[in-house]
């Protein structure tokens, strides 16, 4: 089409030429812008066809290097507020059953500074937390046996050194504290035991309720 149009252009302007000379230097002029314009235009439609423009053609963008990864700290083992770790968490109940939230056995700090106490509830037979008390159905039990479920309150009194009179005094002192103890951890489905030092802790303890299970520790 733009080639059409000029060649029509210089044909009407030979002829014009030809009744006016006075015209040759301007129809020069103007055939030469003609031309260059076309030749502009033909180069653009050139760039359309491959659907881009000149402007638009950037060079390939460069591949963002991917950061590497951060070496992953270890973690710290969670302390207790004195500064010791804290033990592992009491393994699931080995029958299967599920328990109440507050019947989940939480290991706990030993209460008091009683060295000898402590020590005579670490050393129970197959105790699942040593150095801890046990914290079951908002009481802190001295001692738990998983393996056989059973909490344990320990008693480490100089028992058989007091007269009769006073042994029986001492344990009507205790019972409702130990019974209110057999009854939490039956909620829970726990068995309840009670260690004491001498046999005749035990005596007076099953006297005063037979339904009561005493314990001689011979461990401590």
């Amino acid at each position: 089409m733009a080639s059409t149009d000029v060649a029509s252009l210089e044909t009407m302007v030979g002829i014009c030429l030809l009744s006016q000379p006075e015209l040759v230097v301007g129809a020069v002029v103007i055939i030469g812008v003609v031309v260059v314009a076309v030749a502009i235009k033909e180069e653009l439609d050139a760039y359309e066809l491959r659907g881009v423009r000149p402007e638009e053609v950037r060079p390939e963008s460069e591949t963002t290097p991917v950061p590497m990864d951060v070496a992953k700290r270890r973690p710290k083992p969670d302390q207790s507020p004195s500064g010791e770790d804290w033990p592992p968490p009491a393994p699931p109940d080995p029958t299967g059953r599920e328990r109440r939230p507050e019947c989940e056995p939480i290991p706990v700090p030993h209460l008091g500074g009683n060295g000898t106490h402590n020590e005579c509830a670490d050393k129970i037979p197959r105790n699942s937390f040593p150095g801890w008390d046990v914290f079951v159905n908002g009481k802190n039990f001295d001692a738990l046996q998983l393996t056989t479920r059973t909490l344990w309150d320990v008693k480490t009194d100089d028992f058989e050194k007091q007269p009769p009179r006073s042994q029986k005094f001492f344990v009507r002192m205790k019972l409702p504290e130990l019974r209110r103890e057999a009854r939490l951890a039956e909620e829970c489905g726990y068995d309840f035991v009670i260690g004491v030092r001498s046999a005749t802790h035990k005596n007076v303890l099953f006297e005063e309720e037979p339904t009561l299970k005493v314990v001689v520790m011979d461990w401590c």
